[in-house]
């Protein structure tokens, strides 16, 4: 009877207050699957690009992964990732430049693809995906700015502001005519939507739409998408994180129409949710990074590896 009691106050006095995150330890993001089943992710506070193989093995891939946060697999099984560069001053690990690279996974080298436009430097490569011909698109969140890599060294700019405010996950859809672009502006008044562009032939865009709007919600962070085009947005909130942000948006993947409607919703228990991508062996499994967590769920259409 004494420890039903204690245990009771325990209760009484969470409840009664508005519990606080004091440290973050772990945050999620980027997930990307190999050909193999592996699944590769980053866990952003600790600089690392993690790995989790078919049969359930964990292991660190890379230290110093120089601030990645966004991976793709290319057609080559080639690990992409777009490095943000700067260290957290606790971490005690020297700063690297923002950039672009792909690792062969076979041999572990590390190729950089793009660290500057114009002769100035990326402020932070945010999250990346590819088309048909194997082109990137990548976003740079801070500075407001959206890229494609043709080749090594061959980078072209699509859009900047004031165009565009925060850019930040980036996916192509299976007919490669449409380009996908999340905007992430916490601000009051900030874009908080997935944009639509047509993708020209060229890789250019044009006319832009809003395909889906999140305001006043939480936007999306990564997307991923189906072979029918739909696109699976990481979304939303448990719990308000100081910005002007509401809890109209559900903490959960919005699984929307090329159309724009909302055709289902996973819900995810997790803050922050960051990310999704597509894998296992018929393409039906949907992996979902949320705080300190790797998620996976069976869904109806198989994805895309983008």
């Amino acid at each position: 009877m004494k420890t039903v009691c204690v245990f009771l106050l325990i209760l009484f006095a969470v409840s009664a207050q508005e519990l606080e995150v004091a440290t973050t330890v772990a945050f999620t993001e980027g997930p990307t699957v190999d050909r193999d089943g592996n699944v590769y992710f980053t866990e952003t506070m600790s600089h690392r690009i993690m790995k989790l193989t078919s049969d359930g093995v964990l292991s660190t891939y890379r230290k110093n992964s120089n601030g990645a946060n966004g991976l793709v697999i290319d057609s080559q099984n080639r690990l992409i990732a777009c490095e943000a560069g700067a260290r957290r001053r606790d971490s005690g690990q020297a700063g690297g430049k923002p950039r672009v690279t792909r690792t062969d996974l076979a041999t572990g080298e590390v190729e950089v693809l793009a660290e500057s436009f114009e002769g100035r430097p990326f402020n932070g490569p945010n999250d990346v995906t590819l088309d048909g011909k194997d082109r990137l698109y990548f976003t740079d969140m801070p500075g407001q700015a959206v890229y494609r890599i043709d080749a090594p060294g061959k980078v072209v700019r699509l859009l900047a502001a004031p165009e565009i405010q925060r850019p930040n996950g980036i996916q192509v859809a299976p007919d490669d005519r449409t380009l996908y672009l999340i905007e992430a502006n916490g601000a009051e008044g900030g874009a908080r939507m997935i944009r639509a562009y047509d993708l020209l032939a060229d890789g250019s865009v044009r006319n832009m739409r809003v395909h889906y709007n999140f305001y006043p919600g939480r936007s999306a962070d990564g997307m991923s998408i189906d072979v029918d085009g739909n696109l699976y947005a990481s979304a939303g909130l448990h719990r308000r994180r100081g910005t002007s942000e509401t809890l109209d948006t559900k903490c959960g993947v919005h699984v929307i129409s090329p159309r724009g409607k909302l055709l289902k919703f996973i819900p995810v228990p997790e803050d922050t949710i960051t990310n999704n991508a597509f894998g296992g062996p018929d393409g039906k499994t949907l992996y979902i990074t949320a705080g300190k967590t790797l998620f996976r769920v069976r869904v109806d259409r198989p994805g895309l590896p983008r």
